[in-house]
């Protein structure tokens, strides 16, 4: 029985977690265990176990009632995520770079890139999905559990105030994204280090050209 309630717990918390990062879960919405037990179709000690998971993970919070909600990032909050994004993943990219780690999943997700350039756009949805991936595979090269923690938790934040999907950023980050693959498997760690810096410090920018500037 413990199994079987962890197996709906882990599986409850996945799909809030989609929810609140695809922005079907909007911030400030409350979590209602009656409620998405229902919808979910369980019990609510897996929703319970769900939100405690949300809460420990920063995507949702308790007001001072001790209600969980979603949590709110605010423009401030995303500004200072990236500032630390960057401090943390040009090391990785540089550590990635000077690493005896297997390049295959870093080459594997290179050929993934260069096909969303030439083929058909892809949904937000597998961009996203690459996207994480591959500034997971780069923290992995590094060789640190804590940075791959870290960017991960950073990451999914970030993901939270923009859905993971800017549309006029797509050719260009897929384009920066080749740039930092190619200086660490060139094993260049100066270089990639700088391309990290300057894709993070484009989507600073256009995060804040969205903002102001959203059609």
């Amino acid at each position: 029985m413990p199994d079987s309630v962890e197996t709906l717990g882990g599986s409850a918390f996945k799909r809030l977690k989609a929810m609140i990062l695809d922005g079907s879960l909007e911030p400030g919405m409350r979590l209602s265990e009656k409620k998405f037990a229902d919808l979910l179709g369980v019990s609510r000690t897996p929703v319970r176990e769900a939100i405690s998971q949300l809460i420990s993970e920063g995507l949702a919070i308790r007001t001072p009632g001790n209600t969980p909600v979603v949590n709110r990032i605010s423009l401030n909050d995303i500004m200072e995520i990236l500032h630390v994004r960057s401090l943390l993943e040009c090391e990785a990219a540089r550590k990635a770079a000077l690493s005896n780690a297997s390049t295959k999943e870093l080459s594997a997700l290179r050929e993934v890139v260069s096909g969303f350039l030439a083929e058909p756009r892809p949904e937000p949805s597998e961009h996203s999905a690459l996207d994480m991936r591959l500034h997971g595979a780069i923290a992995q090269m590094a060789g640190s559990r804590l940075l791959i923690e870290l960017i991960g938790g950073l990451k999914i934040k970030t993901r939270m105030y923009d859905q993971g999907f800017i549309p006029e950023r797509f050719e260009p980050g897929c384009h920066e994204h080749l740039a930092i693959v190619d200086a660490i498997l060139a094993r260049d760690p100066s270089e990639a280090a700088d391309a990290m810096k300057l894709h993070l410090k484009n989507v600073r920018a256009s995060i804040i050209s969205h903002l102001y500037h959203p059609f």
